[in-house]
């Protein structure tokens, strides 16, 4: 495959060995067979660890990488696995620990972005198959109808972490921000942002490549259905979307040399909007920004946030 190589696997566990196993099989089935997996159990309590030492007995030598991770929950587990790759990593994907990869996972992703300039960093993402814990009742996770962009980044993550692929380019991008990067939301937000502001490309794909389990234990969840949304509602009255924008901007400060000139004058008016405190001063300056998110419904509650000085 024009533009293939190893395709490093970054995989956080935490007390994961009910469904670990069945993704674990799902990476062993890739039709692309040249990858590398780094899983960092950040002090799982149940047979986990177990799993992934027979999981790495069964491969080639090398191929299996179980760390110890920081125990301070899922960003943290993620930010400390960028930080200990090398300066340039090459091809770059996250992965869950319950999920279950269909076997074009990777391949697709590598050749959609084997297809863009080498020296681009670029992201390849698609939507899911979302699923009951036991695999059944696929039904498909929300379309994203709009461009991604980092106007779309700055108040809304669409690139899944479960489907991501980074070529080289971004795995490196990625690799030598996370050193300095004081910490985020989550690693999949913080690359979409990071990507898109560096002059990056984000190709999406329709059709999934994966099965997302859904069950209690998940640390996000597929955030589509009803109660999911008011769900999201209350968290901007609440102020939480107020404090991960803070996450983020702090993460996009200590980034800022990587910014495009473009990109770089979008977050210093976004900066200055959420200060301002008139709420005219604010929604004008919103909607001088040109942000928006992938749904007329959505792209509503931005602006119900930025009234109520919750953005």
């Amino acid at each position: 495959m024009p533009g293939a190589g190893r395709v490093t696997i970054l995989m956080g566990v935490y007390n994961g060995a009910a469904h670990l196993g069945a993704q674990l099989d799902s990476l062993a089935a890739q039709d692309h067979p040249d990858w590398r997996l780094v899983a960092s159990d950040d002090g799982s309590t149940d047979d986990s660890r177990a799993v992934l030492a027979g999981f790495a007995a069964g491969r080639p030598a090398g191929q299996v990488d179980v760390v110890a991770g920081p125990g301070r929950g899922h960003a943290a587990n993620y930010l400390a696995m960028l930080r200990i790759l090398p300066e340039t990593p090459g091809w770059l994907a996250f992965s869950d620990q319950d999920d279950v990869w269909l076997p074009d996972r990777l391949s697709r992703g590598v050749r959609a972005l084997a297809a863009l300039p080498a020296d681009t960093p670029a992201i390849f993402c698609s939507r899911s198959f979302i699923t009951a814990p036991d695999l059944t009742g696929r039904r498909l996770s929300a379309p994203r109808p709009r461009l991604p962009s980092f106007r779309n980044a700055l108040v809304q993550n669409i690139a899944a972490g479960n489907t991501m692929l980074m070529n080289p380019a971004a795995g490196a991008l990625l690799a030598r921000a996370a050193r300095g990067c004081p910490g985020f939301v989550v690693h999949d937000w913080w690359a979409y942002l990071l990507v898109t502001g560096a002059g990056g490309l984000v190709v999406h794909d329709d059709r999934p490549t994966i099965l997302y389990r859904q069950h209690t234990d998940n640390a996000i969840g597929a955030n589509d259905s009803l109660w999911a949304k008011a769900r999201r509602l209350l968290q901007v009255v609440a102020g939480t979307f107020r404090d991960w924008n803070d996450v983020n901007a702090a993460a996009l400060e200590d980034a800022r040399a990587v910014l495009a000139p473009e990109a770089r004058a979008v977050f210093a008016a976004w900066q200055e909007m959420r200060r301002h405190r008139g709420v005219v001063g604010r929604l004008r300056r919103l909607r001088a920004l040109r942000l928006y998110r992938q749904t007329r419904a959505s792209t509503l509650a931005l602006w119900f946030a930025a009234m109520i000085g919750r953005l």
